[in-house]
C-alpha cells in the first residue's frame, strides 16, 4: 500500500474541514468540540459497518441495490444523532457552526471506512482512491453539512427544534447520499467531479451568508442589551414599559421576588453583553482571556433563577425572553 494512495483517500477529507474552521472569523467552535464530532463520526463509521453487513445478509439485497437504498439510511441516521444533540444542547449557535459540526462527524465516518477499504482492497487501483478520497470521503462530510445547516436553519424557527425539523434535514441526506452512490455505481467519475465543483461553492456561499447576518445580529442585539442595562444601572428603568412591568408584577408576587427578577435581567443583559463582545474581539483577531467575575455570574444567576421559580421565569419573558441563540452564548464565556 503506498503512502500516496492512502493520503488521496484520506486528506482532501481533512484538508476540507480544516479550510472550513480557518475561513470561520469568530472560530466560535471549540476544537474540544470538533474533536469529539471526529470521534462519534468514527464510531458511527464501526457501527454502520456492522449493521450493515448483518441487514445485507438478512434481505439478500445484491451489494448494488443495498448501497442505493438502505446504507444511506442507516449511515445518515448514525451520523446525524450527533448533530441532533449539539442542536438540543445549544452547542452551535449559528449556522457555520452547525456546517463545520456536521462536516466534522462525516470527516471522522469517511476516515474510518476509507481506512478499513485500504486494508480490504489492497490491490485495488489509483482511480478508485481518488473516487473514494475526493468524492465518497467528501460526500459523507456533504451530507452531513446539509442536513445540520437544514435542521439548525428550520429548527430556529422554533421555540425547540421539532421531529419534523430533524425529518426534514435527514431525509435531504439521505437522498443525496443515495444519488451520490447511484452516481458510484454507474458513473463514478461523473460524480465525484460533480460534488467538486458544487460543494465548494456552497460551503463559500453558506459562510458570507452565515458571517453577515451574524454581524447584524451583533450590531443589534448589542445595541438592545446596552440601553436595557444603562436603563437598569442609572435607575431609569422605573420610567420605562420594563419598570411599569414590573410593577405591575407586584400585585401576583411577593416584593422581594420583583426585587429578584430585575436582577436576573441586568445579569442576563450583562452576560449578554460580554458574550457578543467576545465575538467582535474574536473576529478582530483578539485572543480572550476568561474573566474570573464570569463565573459568579453564572452563579448568581442560577441563584435567581431557582429563586423566582418557573412561574417568575415565564413571567419575565416579555421583558427579556432567553432564546436559542441567547442559551447558546453562555457557552461561549463560562462553564455552566
Amino acid at each position: 500500500m503506498a503512502i500516496f494512495e492512502v493520503a488521496v483517500s484520506l486528506l482532501p477529507v481533512v484538508l476540507f474541514l480544516a479550510v472550513l474552521i480557518l475561513i470561520d472569523s469568530y472560530k466560535l467552535v471549540r476544537p474540544q468540540f470538533i474533536a469529539t464530532a471526529l470521534v462519534t463520526g468514527a464510531l458511527a463509521a464501526g457501527v454502520s459497518y456492522v449493521a450493515n453487513t448483518t441487514l445485507l445478509d438478512l434481505t439478500g439485497m445484491s451489494y448494488g441495490l443495498y448501497i442505493r437504498t438502505l446504507s444511506p439510511v442507516v449511515e445518515e441516521f448514525l451520523k446525524g444523532g450527533f448533530i441532533v444533540y449539539a442542536i438540543l444542547k445549544n452547542r452551535v449557535g449559528f449556522t457555520v457552526d452547525s456546517a463545520i459540526t456536521g462536516f466534522a462527524v462525516g470527516a471522522g465516518f469517511a476516515v474510518v471506512e476509507n481506512i478499513y477499504f485500504l486494508s480490504a482492497m489492497p490491490e485495488a487501483t489509483m482511480r478508485i482512491w481518488m473516487i473514494r478520497g475526493l468524492g465518497t470521503a467528501v460526500m459523507h462530510g456533504g451530507t452531513m453539512t446539509v442536513f445540520a445547516i437544514l435542521a439548525k436553519t428550520l429548527g430556529d424557527r422554533h421555540e425547540r427544534p421539532t421531529v419534523n425539523v430533524f425529518g426534514i434535514a435527514i431525509v435531504a441526506a439521505i437522498v443525496l447520499h443515495a444519488a451520490f452512490n447511484t452516481f458510484f455505481v454507474r458513473q463514478p467519475i461523473v460524480g465525484t467531479v460533480v460534488q467538486i465543483i458544487v460543494f465548494p461553492m456552497l460551503i463559500v456561499a453558506l459562510f458570507s451568508e452565515s458571517e453577515n447576518r451574524t454581524r447584524n445580529w451583533l450590531g443589534s442585539g448589542f445595541d438592545t442589551d446596552q440601553e436595557l442595562l444603562r436603563s437598569i444601572l442609572s435607575g431609569e428603568v422605573r420610567t420605562t414599559r420594563v419598570g411599569e412591568y414590573l410593577q405591575s408584577l407586584k400585585e401576583r408576587f411577593d416584593g422581594a421576588v420583583v426585587v429578584d427578577m430585575l436582577c436576573l435581567i441586568r445579569i442576563r443583559v450583562e452576560l449578554s453583553i460580554r458574550a457578543k463582545g467576545v465575538l467582535m474581539m474574536r473576529e478582530a483577531g483578539f485572543k480572550v482571556v476568561p474573566d474570573p467575575k464570569t463565573r459568579m455570574k453564572f452563579e448568581e444567576m442560577i441563584y435567581l433563577e431557582e429563586a423566582i421559580g418557573k412561574t417568575g421565569l415565564v413571567a419575565i419573558e416579555p421583558i427579556h425572553n432567553w432564546t436559542r441563540r441567547d442559551l447558546w452564548q453562555l457557552n461561549l464565556i463560562g462553564d455552566r
